[in-house]
């Protein structure tokens, strides 16, 4: 590779939101999202570890499926009024969200790659160096499908498991030393 093609490379952390940036709200073992800014927390150390990334020249982009906009069980308004707050308290580069439900059959929706490939398109990022970063199999396979390295946030939940994902973790912070480490090996092998 060139040197101005490396220079060219940008990385990016693709962060699901509910379970990852902040707490999905668990009923009957699987994770929902918050329908209002009033059930929004973040989850620790959320922003010391994505100010960690950002350090380290990532693009922070959230990717994340929301079909209640669909089945109108969240407004437009609730979900705007909550990316706000999250990029006043993160510092998120760009948020991609898919509205859709399964049966929509969009090529945006987890674990469809749609909102990983249009985000490093509009945003110049290598995929083969960007990491995907969430807490349901869907998120890994968006990743693996996109040629992300994968970290599965375990919550425990009662659903399908990912499969084979590069790294799993209890949490975001925890997979910090690994995403930076898998960079650092990464220029180590180009010679940058």
């Amino acid at each position: 590779m060139s040197a101005a093609a490396a220079a060219e490379r940008r990385r990016g952390v693709f962060l699901d939101r509910d379970g990852v940036l902040i707490r999905a709200l668990p009923r009957n073992g699987r994770p929902y999202s918050a329908r209002n800014l009033d059930d929004v927390e973040l989850l620790p150390l959320v922003p010391e570890s994505c100010a960690t990334l950002r350090e380290a020249g990532a693009v922070l982009i959230v990717v994340t499926n929301q079909p209640d906009l669909t089945r109108g069980g969240l407004s437009a308004e609730a979900l705007d009024d909550t990316h706000a707050w999250l990029r006043r308290q993160v510092g998120i580069d760009d948020i991609r969200v898919c509205p859709h439900d399964d049966a929509d059959e969009c090529d945006c929706r987890k674990p469809r790659p749609g909102m990983l490939e249009a985000a490093a398109h509009d945003w110049r990022l290598d995929l083969g160096t960007s990491v995907m970063v969430g807490d349901r199999w869907r998120d890994v396979e968006a990743g693996r499908r996109a040629g992300c390295k994968t970290v599965f946030v375990d919550r425990g939940y009662d659903e399908q498991q990912p499969r084979d994902p590069d790294l799993v973790v209890d949490e975001l912070s925890e997979a910090v030393p690994w995403i930076l480490s898998f960079w650092n090996t990464e220029e180590d092998d180009h010679g940058t």
